[in-house]
């Protein structure tokens, strides 16, 4: 009889994995209309409660994690400086227009990138999601997972004046890579390291670039 009453409720139960982080994404969270601080202690308290919840494995000390993730880090990274060496490439950054005017650079970088981002969507999605996913869906999961993920981005491309479709579509490709490495590395480590490196350069790209402009 529980076995039956547990497979009866998978169905439902993945259902609602998948609904619960866009609606937290696009409706409740910017609802409760939190300073940035708020919304990094909002989205850490949600990830907390979705893994414990949907049994999250993330797997975070993982020493294959740490590997795959430092490596696509690195390569990251290096791109970045490869980006930042060339004129025409790294004056690109400088048109970027100020994403957080709530806080320092150093904050943005130090605290909300990696806490309230990265900590948090890779808890909620290659942490908790995609694992349930690959046990419920089987050869769908990695573009389902990947898809959720990419819809869990439209109300902050709506908030930073960003194309929905275009940040979507992005982060939905972002999504099947960072699955890809959850699931090669088998830790959620990996693809966090690799989040990490995406977004901090990406914040750190203008101010490096007006550094070396300055000097020339």
């Amino acid at each position: 009889m529980t076995g039956g009453v547990r497979g009866a409720w998978r169905a439902p139960r993945t259902v609602l994995a998948l609904v619960v982080p866009p609606l937290w994404s696009n409706r409740v969270l910017p609802a409760l209309e939190l300073p940035l601080r708020g919304r990094t202690a909002a989205n850490v308290a949600f990830a907390g409660l979705y893994s414990g919840v949907f049994d999250g494995r993330p797997n975070w000390l993982s020493a294959s994690g740490f590997r795959w993730g430092l490596g696509g880090a690195a390569a990251v990274i290096a791109g970045y400086v490869v980006a930042l060496s060339i004129p025409a490439v790294r004056r690109l950054p400088l048109e970027v227009a100020e994403r957080v005017p709530e806080t320092s650079t150093l904050e943005w970088i130090a605290l909300h990138i990696p806490v309230g981002t990265v900590l948090a969507e890779e808890a909620v999605f290659r942490g908790t999601l995609d694992p349930l996913l690959d046990d419920e869906l089987g050869p769908a999961a990695p573009v389902v997972g990947a898809l959720d993920f990419g819809v869990w981005h439209v109300h902050p491309a709506r908030a930073a004046g960003d194309p929905v479709a275009v940040t979507v579509a992005a982060t939905t490709l972002a999504g099947l890579v960072f699955g890809w490495l959850r699931r090669r590395s088998g830790s959620a480590t990996a693809p966090a390291l690799l989040h990490l490196a995406i977004n901090a350069g990406g914040a750190l790209a203008p101010v490096a670039a007006r550094w070396i402009e300055n000097r020339r």
